[in-house]
């Protein structure tokens, strides 16, 4: 029979884990507690290795120039604890996360830099809204998909639009041919139609176009 004494010294202390008391002998199974001390420095032990020195020691790997290692974040990261891997999500994250923001906000602000231009070349932003408008109806009448999204897709090319608008007819002007390197307005059309032009976007060829309509249809 089991005396009172024996009875509270097999009670598990409130401090002592479930895991490491025996039960049936009322002590502390230091054998478990051995393993779970070991299994936890090896842990630390291993994350400490992973920890660079210095938070300069980081090497992080970006896949694009929009986004590129900050010491400030990578102090603030190293101060915290976290390893090479970690560091390394943590920008990967924001490059995937970020990326399309930062495109989207730069071809926002291109794109404001351009009707800006736009605006001033045209008299102002509500004469311009009139202008835009006629130029989208004429461009998609007169001249091929293609040929008109590219030309929209910058200040030059619009302004080209507008001087073929307001010569009447795309065919007006014919082969006309002088200081625009012999080229009339339909070699400068069948220009516009090669895939170096509004698929390639060379910037020679579509040099060679810009000039010729600017002779064509000067200030």
């Amino acid at each position: 029979m089991t005396t009172q004494a024996e009875q509270e010294r097999l009670v598990k202390p409130d401090h002592v884990p479930g895991k490491f008391w025996d039960l049936e002998q009322g002590v502390i199974r230091t054998d478990e507690l051995l393993k779970s001390y070991g299994e936890l420095e090896r842990h630390l032990g291993d994350k400490t290795v992973a920890i660079p020195p210095t938070p300069d020691d980081y090497k992080i790997t970006m896949p694009s120039e929009k986004i590129q290692p900050d010491p400030d974040v990578n102090a603030r990261l190293h101060a915290a604890g976290f390893t090479q891997e970690q560091t390394q999500l943590v920008y990967d994250l924001a490059h995937e996360k970020l990326s399309p923001l930062i495109t989207e906000t730069t071809a926002e602000l291109h794109q404001n830099a351009d009707i800006s231009k736009l605006e001033n070349r045209f008299g102002g932003a509500a004469r311009w809204h009139e202008i835009s408008r006629q130029l989208k109806t004429w461009g998609q009448a007169n001249l091929p998909a293609g040929t008109f999204e590219s030309l929209s897709s910058s200040v030059d090319g619009v302004i080209a639009i507008h001087r073929m608008m307001q010569s009447g007819e795309p065919s007006l002007i014919g082969n006309q041919a002088g200081s625009s390197g012999g080229r009339g307005e339909k070699d400068l059309k069948q220009m516009m139609r090669d895939p170096r032009y509004w698929r390639d976007q060379d910037p020679v060829f579509v040099e060679q176009v810009r000039e010729g309509f600017q002779a064509l249809y000067p200030d």
